[in-house]
C-alpha cells in the first residue's frame, strides 16, 4: 500500500476547544490539509468553516467519515461519544487524533483498545501538554538528574467554582459524570497524571479520596491523591475545585536529593533549584497551543515518526482517574 503523503482532516466537534488551541494547527501544519468539519449544530458548524476557511462542513459525521478525501480525524467532542465516535472512524479508515480524557472510564478504555487491535488504522491521544516546550525542559532535568534522585512530586491545583482554566460551552457538560466522566477533575487532571506518567512511568500504587463538598453540580469537586511509581518516587495530589479566588493555585513541585524543580502547569516557567542556587527557564506557548502535539501527529501518520501518545499511554491515565476517585 502507497504510503500517504499528506494528512487530510475532518473534525468533529468544532466547538470551543478548536476554535484557537486546535483547529487552526491542521491547516498550519506542513502535509496537513483541514478539509472539513462537523458539528450537530449546523449554523455553528458553518459559521467555523466560514471563519476558518475550511471548505467543507456538515452536520453529520457520517457524511464526513464517508468522505474518501479525509484519511483522518480529531474527535473533539465530549467524551460520552468518543468512543463511539472513534468505533465508526476505524470502521471507516481513518486515523483518528482523539481529545482527553480519551473516554469516561476504564471500561470504555479497554473497549477502545480492543478496536484499536483488530484495526490497521493508528490513534494518538491528544495529551498535547507533554509536547510543550515547558514539559519538554521539566523531563529534560530529570533525565539529566539536575537535582540528583527525585524523592517525590505533588501537585495543588486548587481553583474556585468560577475558574477561568476550562474552556466555557453552552451547557456545562463537564460537570455531569454521564458525559464527562466524572467533573472538573476528569478535564484538567488528564493533563498532569499524563505529565506526571511521561515523566516517571507508571504507578505502582496508587489510591485517592474524592467528595462533592459544595453540592452544587452532581461530580465531584474535591479529589485528593497518593501514590508511587514503579522506579520509587512518590506522589500527592490534590484537586480543589472550590476554594476561595485567592486561594487558587497550580504548581507542581519536584523533589530531588540535590534540589527542586518547580512548575505550573498553566504557566511559560520552570524554576530549578541546585543545591541552593536558582534558575528560571520561561518559554513562549505557541498561539494554537496543539500545534506540536498536532505536528508530531502528522508525522506518525505519514510514518514519518513515532506515535507521541498511544492508547495504552491514555488508558493508564484513565485507570489512574478511576483509581484515585473510586
Amino acid at each position: 500500500m502507497e504510503k500517504e503523503k499528506k494528512v487530510i482532516w475532518g473534525i468533529i466537534g468544532c466547538g470551543d476547544v478548536a476554535e484557537v488551541k486546535s483547529g487552526p494547527a491542521f491547516q498550519k501544519i506542513k502535509h496537513s490539509e483541514l478539509r472539513m468539519v462537523m458539528r450537530r449544530d449546523a449554523e455553528k458548524a458553518q459559521s467555523f468553516a466560514r471563519r476558518h476557511h475550511v471548505p467543507h462542513w456538515t452536520n453529520d459525521a457520517k457524511v464526513l467519515l464517508n468522505d474518501y478525501h479525509i484519511n483522518a480525524v480529531y474527535i473533539a467532542t465530549p467524551p460520552s461519544t468518543h468512543l463511539e465516535y472513534a468505533r465508526l472512524a476505524l470502521k471507516a479508515g481513518k486515523n483518528i487524533y482523539l481529545e482527553k480524557p480519551m473516554v469516561r472510564n476504564l471500561k470504555e478504555a479497554t473497549q477502545l483498545l480492543d478496536l484499536a487491535k483488530e484495526s490497521d488504522q493508528k490513534i494518538t491521544v491528544a495529551h498535547y501538554r507533554r509536547a510543550l516546550p515547558a514539559f519538554q525542559k521539566v523531563k529534560s532535568l530529570i533525565e539529566k538528574k539536575a537535582i540528583g534522585d527525585i524523592r517525590l512530586v505533588e501537585i495543588q491545583m486548587l481553583q474556585s467554582a468560577k475558574n477561568d482554566l476550562i474552556a466555557s460551552t453552552d451547557e456545562n457538560w463537564r460537570v455531569d459524570p454521564k458525559i464527562s466522566g466524572g467533573g472538573y477533575f476528569f478535564d484538567l487532571a488528564p493533563h498532569q497524571l499524563d505529565l506526571m506518567l511521561n515523566f516517571f512511568g507508571k504507578f505502582e500504587k496508587r489510591n485517592g479520596i474524592a467528595s462533592n463538598q459544595s453540592k452544587v453540580y452532581q461530580a465531584n469537586d474535591m479529589v485528593n491523591a497518593l501514590g508511587r511509581f514503579e522506579n520509587g518516587v512518590h506522589f500527592t495530589g490534590t484537586w480543589a475545585f472550590n476554594v476561595n479566588d485567592d486561594q487558587c493555585k497550580d504548581v507542581c513541585k519536584i523533589y530531588g536529593s540535590d534540589g527542586m524543580i518547580k512548575f505550573s502547569f498553566y504557566g511559560d516557567k520552570v524554576y530549578l533549584t541546585h543545591k541552593g542556587k536558582k534558575k528560571k527557564f520561561r518559554f513562549e506557548n505557541p498561539q494554537h497551543i496543539q500545534y506540536p502535539m498536532i505536528s508530531k501527529t502528522v508525522d506518525y501518520f505519514l510514518d514519518i515518526g513515532p506515535n507521541p501518545c498511544s492508547i495504552q499511554e491514555g488508558q493508564n491515565v484513565i485507570e489512574s482517574m478511576e483509581i484515585i476517585t473510586s
